[in-house]
């Protein structure tokens, strides 16, 4: 069995506690991951303030080309880190899984780096010339979640650096190996302390925001911690970026052809078994296709396989931890409770984490499978017959993070689309992303975008000159 190690200022550095990462789908250790302490995070934000001096003024060609070369050591260790990552994740490791998430964090990685950073001339003229120049803000802390730990600590990381900032990153305590492994090859790589690599309890994240060595925290996770983050943030005024939780609503209107958007209904609900901020969590189908909706999807879904990632031909794997389960559990046998139909789903194995794909008709907002966020494999559908009343119940939620309409009439569905309260809106489709598109959310959903010129932006502070 693996031991890992922090890695800090270039160095793999040991600690004296470790705790056991183990595999959702059999139970068994996969590796010991290092339990730092108060001491090591700041050793980590001492080695990123002592990179940050030369890292913030090598030239931007520069960057580009370590970054490049980063993402390349990263992309000659794929399988490796994805084999990593369905172990310790369980999502599998074909389809829409780790080799998936491996080749988004390439394409992440290779557009951010090629970025540009232009200086914006405001005025020139007889007056005199103005420029805004983006200045980087320091050590970067980034927190990243369970679900896709390797994508998204690419989101954090890649952008903060590529704009002159360096990084501490603390993964989640239920998948922290993929991503202390992936920031060890990038060392080999980048200057010693442009991104420095910790793990430990939650206690450590909560001392990344409020230490004064950071200047920003990116954090990706629940709106509850999220607003724990802010809070703690405060008295140091850092910047932030807080990519939270969402309850994404599916909108169908009554021209589909219910067997064609079956396909892309389960994706969008049931990518990463549900593990998805922008997953589709509440599907709103109109009176006269909700039986022919409810029956393709339901068809759809009975054939796509659930297992141990590691085989091939798994889709779905487990929910990545007990206290999501539980979760996931609770709001199902609320749904029964409350007069839902259970269109698919079945008794959960007593002492797994296989969760079974649960659909369930007749319920309405106020039902706690409807308003709360499940972040798992169970989709409630919702009857409605007025479109302009299913907005208002669409947009009764306090987050605002994605949201689709369904219809062969496209500008009638980005009618439709302009009027959710969300960051992002799909047509006929639900949680596609790309890393030259902003992403974020609205409301509870979280603080500022992600991805393209805004996101890289973010991780800027503006100064303006004149001369």
């Amino acid at each position: 069995m693996q031991t890992y190690n922090l890695t800090i200022g270039g160095k793999s550095v040991p600690t004296k506690d470790h705790f056991e990462v183990r595999n959702p789908s059999t139970g068994e250790v996969v590796g010991l991951a290092p339990k730092a302490t108060a001491a090591d995070l700041d050793q980590a934000v001492e080695a990123a303030q002592n990179a940050f001096a030369t890292w913030s003024k090598t030239s931007h060609e520069d960057r580009k080309k370590l970054i490049h070369a980063a993402a390349q050591k990263i992309a000659d260790h794929a399988e490796e880190i994805a084999r990593l990552i369905t172990l310790e994740q369980g999502k599998p490791l074909n389809g829409l899984g780790s080799r998936f998430e491996m080749g988004g964090a390439g394409a992440w990685a290779n557009y951010t780096a090629a970025l540009d950073i232009p200086v914006k001339v405001i005025q020139d003229n007889n007056e005199g010339r103005i420029e805004l120049h983006r200045r980087p803000i320091g050590v970067v802390g980034s927190i990243t979640p369970w679900n896709w730990p390797v994508l998204i600590a690419i989101w954090h990381i890649i952008p903060a650096i590529r704009a002159g900032n360096t990084v501490v990153n603390k993964p989640s305590p239920y998948t922290p190996l993929s991503t202390l492994r992936m920031i060890e090859l990038m060392n080999e790589v980048l200057p010693a302390g442009v991104v420095n690599g910790i793990a430990g309890e939650d206690s450590i994240g909560a001392a990344m925001s409020a230490h004064e060595g950071i200047g920003k925290i990116v954090f990706t996770g629940s709106a509850s911690t999220g607003k724990k983050v802010m809070s703690s943030a405060a008295n140091t005024l850092k910047r932030l970026t807080l990519e939270l939780g969402g309850n994404d609503a599916g909108i169908v209107l009554p021209d589909v052809d219910p067997k064609e958007i079956a396909p892309g209904l389960f994706w969008g609900g049931f990518i990463n078994n549900g593990q998805t901020c922008a997953a589709l969590k509440r599907l709103y189908v109109h009176d006269s296709v909700y039986d022919a909706v409810c029956r393709e999807l339901v068809a759809f879904a009975k054939t796509i396989p659930m297992g141990d990632g590691l085989k091939d031909d798994t889709q779905l794997g487990p929910v990545q931890n007990r206290m999501q389960y539980d979760k996931v559990a609770r709001l199902v046998e609320a749904a029964k409770n409350g007069g839902g139909e259970v269109l698919m789903g079945g008794e959960p194995q007593k002492g797994s984490l296989f969760y079974p794909v649960t659909i369930i008709g007749g319920l309405d907002n106020g039902n706690p499978l409807v308003d709360e966020e499940q972040f798992g494999p169970a989709l409630p559908i919702i009857r409605y017959s007025d479109v302009e009343e299913v907005i208002v119940r669409a947009n009764d939620n306090p987050n605002g993070l994605g949201g689709s309409v369904w219809s062969k009439n496209i500008e009638k569905a980005k009618e439709y689309g302009a009027q959710l309260q969300c960051g992002t809106v799909w047509i006929n489709k639900h949680g596609p992303i790309q890393p030259n598109v902003p992403f974020g959310g609205v409301k509870n959903s979280g603080i500022g975008v992600e991805f393209g010129e805004e996101g890289l932006f973010e991780n800027t502070n503006v100064q303006v000159m004149y001369s």
